[in-house]
């Protein structure tokens, strides 16, 4: 069963995915927040990480950038609501610094799921 981690400091987001995650047999952790994330992911193994790009502590881009020097095996899926921001801008970054696919809120829940099986399987 593949492992998915989901970072978002948005408590409701994150219980959101990991509900439909969970429905579609996989094994979620979760963390509120990017230094959360980090603990995770030096003592877990993962296999998709789906993160939102502003968060306190370390945002998506600080996370995204360490997991491609030391996991990058661990496909990546970027999230984002903008902030004070454009979305797109923010996603663009994730593309960036090397996530595999990203979204922008509010997500499509097909188009999500097709990408977590592709980057899984």
């Amino acid at each position: 069963m593949p492992r998915i981690l989901v970072v978002d400091d948005d408590v409701e987001i994150l219980d959101l995915l990991r509900a439909m995650l969970e429905r579609e047999d996989y094994e979620v952790l979760t963390a509120c927040n990017g230094d959360e994330a980090l603990k995770l992911l030096d003592s877990e193994v993962i296999d998709l990480m789906i993160t939102d790009m502003l968060m306190p502590e370390k945002e998506g881009t600080e996370i995204i950038l360490l997991l491609r020097k030391t996991q990058p095996q661990v496909k990546i899926i970027a999230i984002s609501g903008g902030g004070k921001g454009d979305a797109n801008h923010y996603v663009h970054i994730a593309q960036l610094a090397g996530a595999d696919r990203v979204f922008t809120k509010p997500l499509d829940r097909t188009e999500l799921l097709r990408s977590v099986e592709e980057l899984v399987t």
